[in-house]
């Protein structure tokens, strides 16, 4: 760990970054230009000493976790987010591994979107960014962790995770979600970390392995589908999905498909805004 070299890093990019481009609103009364330590620590959900003490190059060494959480939170791109895991003393995750980060311009395309909600995908389903409004209406994913991560693996050995889809879609749903598993399957051949998915899928669930037989292939691009909300009720969404050139990761995007919903959304913004409101914590989102 090199801990002047990082301590100098994330201090001179804090300072680079102008608040807008983090969504936060430059008042008259600010004094510096870039971003201010305790809205770094409030951007990636860690405490403002911790924050101080990494910059001071007095903090022991963070974590991989605590590292991508800098990274989304200050927008570094890919090479400056491998150079910040060099400086830390890690290994950066791979580019088309499991264990890798969403891009730096999706990141930014989701603050850009405000309050429509809109996630960052993994194409084997691993959820690896959400801003704030997707965070209110589909929860925080940052906890899960081993298969639970792959929203295809939740679906099919969690009854939770299908409750909040409409009996009378949820079939479709479930082809949907495999037959894009497959489509991975046919780009990624040979990789362990999708032939492992699959065979752990086909072990726990029936319901799986009678989909996965009938050899469906589709990647999801477009949708309209029903989510229900515990707070605010049933909402109709149009779901666009933008896939990079590669396929290896997705944005999301949900918008409301008719009036009712969309005063549902409104709703649910400012239930969060009660509910959740703005500061730090100790845990790193997303």
């Amino acid at each position: 760990m090199q801990r002047e070299q990082l301590a100098d890093f994330l201090r001179r990019r804090r300072e680079a970054i102008r608040p807008a481009e983090v969504g936060i609103t430059d008042g008259p009364r600010r004094r510096t230009t870039g971003l201010r330590r305790e809205e770094v620590a409030m951007l990636a959900g860690m405490s403002v000493d911790y924050v101080v003490r990494l910059e001071q190059g007095r903090s022991s060494q963070p974590s991989t976790q605590l590292l991508g959480a800098l990274a989304r939170a200050m927008r570094l791109s890919d090479d400056e987010r491998d150079h910040l895991f060099h400086l830390a003393g890690h290994q950066p995750p791979p580019a088309d591994g499991p264990a890798r980060l969403a891009r730096a311009g999706l990141i930014r395309m989701l603050d850009l979107l405000g309050d429509t909600p809109a996630l960052v995908l993994s194409d084997l389903g691993e959820i690896l960014a959400q801003n704030r409004a997707a965070l209110l209406l589909t929860g925080d994913h940052a906890g899960f962790t081993g298969d639970r991560r792959y929203v295809v693996y939740r679906w099919f050995t969690d009854p939770a995770d299908r409750a909040a889809s409409p009996p009378e879609e949820q079939e479709r749903h479930a082809r949907q979600l495999v037959a894009d598993l497959r489509a991975a399957v046919g780009r990624r051949s040979g990789d362990p970390t999708v032939t492992g998915l699959v065979d752990r899928l086909q072990a726990a669930s029936t319901d799986f392995r009678r989909l996965w037989a009938e050899h469906e292939v589709a990647v999801r691009r477009a949708d309209r589908k029903t989510l229900l909300h515990p707070q605010v009720g049933s909402l109709l969404l149009d779901c666009e999905t933008l896939v990079t050139p590669d396929q290896g990761q997705q944005l999301l995007v949900l918008t409301p498909a008719d009036a009712e919903t969309r005063e549902r959304l409104e709703l649910l913004r400012v239930l969060g805004t009660q509910e959740f409101p703005t500061g730090a914590t100790d845990t790193p989102p997303r």
